[in-house]
């Protein structure tokens, strides 16, 4: 099935849906516009602004670097793909080891499995009666499927339950741990947990398999508030394999990990005793896979471990100055419908003009409209009218849901592939 569905996406025609592709690409496969090679600088290729692309060489480096990683410290990797929502990249970050996709919505659940993807995490309490179903009727079709998602409440499972009755296989459930009071989701006790934890044992719908949460939504995050969060979790784990509450399940799910402190959950997950039924480590980090050039850049745990690597950010998006109105202004055309800019503004990195490229000193992104940046120049700018701009977002997360096929291009401009989303 996954083979099948990537292959229907080179098939398909490319039209003016595609920002920033050449319009005389019309009409082309997406695997006949690949196979032309088209440099996305070159005269007469016809790639237009604003435009967003994907470094090979790098987008490469950060899924070789994170496989690596995860194997070193033994942990299973099952990265969150609504970061990307590309099927594509689904499938080369399974292919670099990950155990299976990690996703929010059970729309991108139907996303994975229309491509193939055989191992779910969905890091939400699912109670949709509808969905539920729909994902009842995948266990029961696929024996090769699994599913895990969370439980946070009585009344979810509740809920759960009633939806599920009469499914072929039951549901294989995580507790979630909240990271404490004022954060995200999540049993906010020990208690709360296991008055869950009964509530899923009271069904015949639902399996409990393990414990998880989210460590990054920890108030006041620190290394060692983490780190004490994380063994809490590990803790629970213990605590509910002692009690014979994982009787029903073949392996026990211990899970965690955003984009920020991998390294305390490498850590934590490290010293996780000896329990009844194997333990599966998972680790749900996904934002490495594009990385970022400010917020993740900032606050990737790669910079706490050099000697572990380094990610690298694999965006920038391009964009043509349409404005000079004074020495002290430019205005280029990309704006809140091309670039992130929830958690930072974009940075201007180089200028390109005439097939030559130069640093874009003096040159800052102050704000943005609908569709320009507002640029402030200083003394030292070389920026004209015409010129492309090439700038570094922060969030890969607010990136990738802009833009629906992204051409992905070696370091001289030449396009070798292009990413479909699906938001």
């Amino acid at each position: 099935m996954g083979t099948e569905a990537l292959t229907r996406l080179a098939e398909e025609r490319v039209d003016h849906r595609f920002k920033g592709l050449p319009p005389d690409a019309d009409g082309l496969t997406v695997a006949e516009l690949t196979a032309q090679r088209r440099n996305l600088f070159r005269d007469g290729d016809g790639f237009t602004t604003p435009l967003l692309a994907l470094s090979a060489e790098r987008l490469e480096h950060n899924l070789a670097l994170m496989e690596t990683y995860t194997a070193r410290h033994g942990l299973a990797f099952a990265p969150h793909g609504k970061t990307s929502m590309a099927p594509q990249l689904f499938h080369r970050q399974i292919e670099h080891g990950a155990w299976g996709i990690t996703l929010a919505l059970p729309h991108q659940v139907r996303v994975a499995r229309a491509f193939g993807v055989r191992r779910v995490f969905l890091a939400n309490e699912l109670v949709d009666a509808s969905a539920l179903r729909w994902i009842a009727g995948e266990l029961a079709a696929d024996p090769e499927f699994r599913f895990v998602c969370y439980v946070d409440s009585v009344r979810g499972v509740e809920l759960m339950d009633a939806a599920l009755g009469g499914t072929a296989r039951p549901v294989d459930v995580v507790v979630e741990i909240g990271a404490g009071d004022g954060a995200r989701t999540g049993v906010r006790s020990e208690a709360e947990a296991r008055a869950v934890a009964d509530a899923v044992a009271g069904t015949g719908t639902l399996r409990l398999v393990g414990v998880a949460g989210y460590e990054a939504q920890v108030p006041d995050a620190s290394p060692e508030r983490v780190r004490a969060w994380l063994e809490r979790l590990v803790a629970l784990a213990v605590e509910f394999d002692g009690a014979g509450r994982f009787a029903k399940a073949s392996e026990i799910v211990v899970s965690a990990g955003g984009s920020e402190w991998f390294d305390a959950v490498a850590d934590v997950f490290a010293g996780v005793p000896g329990l009844s039924l194997p333990v599966l480590k998972l680790l749900r980090s996904g934002a490495y896979v594009s990385h970022d050039d400010v917020h993740y850049s900032r606050l990737t745990p790669f910079n706490r471990v050099p000697e572990e690597g380094a990610l690298e950010p694999a965006f920038r998006l391009w964009a043509q100055v349409v404005s000079r109105p004074s020495p002290a202004e430019a205005f280029v055309n990309a704006g809140k419908r091309d670039a992130a800019y929830d958690l930072d503004l974009p940075v201007a990195h180089v200028v390109r003009r005439d097939g030559g490229e130069h640093a874009a000193t003096g040159i800052e992104v102050t704000a943005l409209s609908d569709q320009h940046l507002w640029l402030r120049t200083g003394p030292g700018a070389d920026v004209e009218v015409g010129d492309w701009v090439g700038f570094g977002l922060s969030h890969p997360c607010t990136s990738f849901d802009k833009w629906q096929l992204i051409p992905v291009a070696e370091a001289d401009g030449t396009v070798v592939d292009y990413i479909r989303t699906f938001f």
